[in-house]
C-alpha cells in the first residue's frame, strides 16, 4: 500500500478542522447532558463509589473518536479539549476543572497515537487509547486535581484502574466500532478514515 508523505498526513485541511470540530461540539453536548444526570447514575455506586470510574469513560470518547476519524496529530488533544470547554460553557459541577481534565485525557489518547506515529488506527491501538486516557484522567482526578480526599490510597488506585478499563470499552472499543459504522456508511468520504470499514482489524493501516 503507497504511503503519503508525513508532511501530508500531518496537514490539517479545512475539511478536518470542521470535522472534529463539530465531533468536538456534539461530544460537549454529550457530556453535558451525561453532566446532569450522573448524580443518579452515582446512585448504584453508593457502597463502593470508587467503582463509578466504571462508567467515566463517557467523559474521554471525543479524544479516541476524534483521533481515529480524523487521523491527523493533535486531533486527541483538539477534539477533547474542545468538547470540555463545550461542558464548561454549557454548565459544569466541576467548574473550570474539567478544562484541565480535558486536557490530561486528551494527552493520555495522544501519546498512544504519536507512539505509533499517527500511522496505525487499528483496534489494538484503539483499545490502547482509551486505556491510556482513562489512566491519565484517573490519576489526574486522584491525585492532581485531589477530588478524593476522603479515598484510602487503594481506593485511589482502584478509580485509576477502572477508570483505564472504562476507558478501554467505552472510548476505545466503541469508538472504533463507531468509526468503522460511519465510514461504512459513506459519511467520512472527505477524509482519511473513508475506508476504516475496509482495514484489517489488526493491522489498521
Amino acid at each position: 500500500m503507497n504511503v503519503a508523505p508525513a508532511t501530508t498526513r500531518a496537514s490539517w485541511r479545512v475539511v478536518d478542522i470542521v470535522v472534529a470540530s463539530v465531533i468536538a461540539v456534539a461530544s460537549g453536548v454529550i457530556f453535558w447532558a451525561w453532566n446532569a444526570g450522573y448524580g443518579l447514575v452515582s446512585l448504584a455506586f453508593v457502597a463502593f463509589p470508587p467503582a463509578s470510574a466504571f462508567v467515566s469513560g463517557m467523559w474521554l470518547f471525543p479524544a479516541v473518536l476524534g483521533a481515529l476519524i480524523i487521523r491527523k496529530p493533535g486531533a486527541a488533544l483538539y477534539c477533547e479539549i474542545l468538547a470540555a470547554v463545550i461542558s464548561a460553557l454549557l454548565g459544569s459541577q466541576w467548574g473550570l476543572a474539567v478544562l484541565f481534565s480535558g486536557l490530561i485525557q486528551g494527552l493520555g489518547a495522544e501519546v498512544v497515537f504519536a507512539a505509533v506515529r499517527y500511522r496505525r488506527w487499528n483496534l489494538p491501538v484503539a483499545l490502547l487509547a482509551g486505556l491510556m486516557s482513562g489512566i491519565f484522567g484517573g490519576i489526574g482526578e486522584a491525585y492532581l486535581l485531589g477530588y478524593f480526599a476522603e479515598y484510602t490510597e487503594a481506593m485511589k488506585l482502584f478509580h485509576v484502574v477502572a477508570m483505564g478499563i472504562s476507558g478501554l470499552v467505552i472510548a476505545g472499543l466503541l469508538s472504533w466500532l463507531a468509526t468503522r459504522a460511519l465510514a461504512k456508511t459513506g459519511a467520512l468520504g472527505a477524509l482519511a478514515s473513508r475506508s476504516a470499514h475496509l482495514e484489517s482489524t489488526l493491522r489498521g493501516v
